[in-house]
């Protein structure tokens, strides 16, 4: 094989998330690189439309989660991979898995990769065993927790020495070169504890409004700074009122650029129950602050308790408060353990290291 082998990305989600970002990046990095990529895209969602402005090249076709039993979309994307010579097929989501991956293999490509992203256990399905066992080739991990959910219902789902883990990347000089202008300013003596995230169930907000909760029940005049929006945001601020911390806690809406909350808090707090990857942890670090989370998914690959931040066991409000608390009490570690996070994220998760490792996994056959 050589460079003339097409690398195909199959994302067919009409909104933006990690996933989008991440088959984004790596198909543009791949294609300015000079590989030959194709990226199977939704018409008009927002990774073609970012595609389109990098010139990538990009077919597009409409999936749902039954695509696959319609002949006329599995020829169609048959014919796509045999059109562009596609010899590694890397795959975003469930659908884009069931079309994608069923069409790779009538179409005798060698490598069909499903990308997973998400700290969710397989369900044990037998479409699900189908696929794993009779389709896909390997699995790409973004981390150690996301690889460990493949197999966490069924032990036979997927060979273990067929998942791959690579972390997210993020553009270190990039989010560090961009300007920011703090979304709240402190107020006297005020303790702010920031959060970033969509108002959904796995963010667990409601966790931090109990926190905010208890901190003021210490003494601590902490301040929650949340930022985000979803479902859940009319239910997070009928909760404030309920618990009498209105004038505690600021809601800014959708942030675009994170650095402009991170520099509005002391420390950053992250109450999800699962993250495949966090990114809100990794810029956080950049801005020097540091982390407490719960010591759950990912979250250990990335904070090292006592180091850069504190990991703490699901859902324990005092324990979580306490550790608040400590920083408030010693507030040198704030930057001592922010800096140690930012040395961390530049060394491990830098997009350009990070884009190295895929490049080399994805291009093994064309070199």
């Amino acid at each position: 094989m050589n460079k003339k082998n097409t690398i195909c990305f199959v994302n067919t989600t009409k909104t933006w998330g990690g996933g989008e970002k991440w088959h984004f990046e790596m198909a543009t990095y791949l294609h300015k690189k000079g590989y030959n990529i194709l990226v199977i895209a939704s018409p008009n969602s927002e990774l073609s439309k970012k595609l389109a402005k990098e010139k990538v090249p990009q077919e597009n076709i409409k999936i749902s989660n039954f695509s696959y039993v319609n002949f006329y979309k599995v020829n169609k994307v048959i014919s796509f991979y045999k059109n562009h010579n596609v010899s590694t097929v890397v795959i975003n989501s469930s659908q884009d898995m069931k079309l994608g991956g069923l069409a790779a293999k009538k179409a005798n490509v060698k490598r069909i990769i499903y990308r997973r992203g998400s700290a969710i256990p397989i369900k044990n399905t037998f479409i699900n065993r189908f696929f794993f066992r009779k389709i896909l080739t390997e699995v790409l991990a973004n981390s150690e927790a996301t690889k460990k959910t493949i197999n966490a219902k069924n032990n036979n789902l997927f060979p273990v020495e067929k998942i791959k883990v690579i972390p997210n990347g993020i553009d270190t000089n990039l989010f560090l070169s961009k300007d920011y202008k703090p979304l709240y300013k402190k107020e006297k003596n005020e303790f702010i504890i920031g959060n970033l995230g969509r108002f959904v169930q796995q963010k667990n907000q409601y966790f931090l409004l109990e926190v905010t909760k208890e901190l003021l029940k210490r003494g601590i005049p902490v301040k929650l700074v949340i930022g985000g929006n979803g479902k859940l945001e009319t239910s997070l601020k009928t909760s404030v009122q309920h618990l009498n911390i209105a004038d505690n806690v600021v809601f800014t809406g959708f942030v675009k650029k994170p650095k402009d909350l991170m520099h509005s808090c002391d420390i950053f707090v992250l109450s999800s129950l699962w993250e495949g990857f966090g990114y809100v942890i990794a810029e956080a670090f950049l801005c020097e602050k540091p982390v407490v989370a719960f010591d759950v998914s990912s979250n250990p690959e990335l904070v090292k308790d006592g180091k850069n931040g504190f990991l703490i066991p699901l859902n324990q409000v005092n324990i979580f408060c306490d550790k608040i608390a400590y920083f408030y009490n010693n507030k040198q570690e704030i930057s001592k353990m922010g800096v140690e996070g930012k040395k961390q994220i530049i060394k491990e998760n830098d997009v350009h290291t990070v884009s190295l490792k895929v490049e080399k996994y994805l291009t093994q056959e064309l070199i």
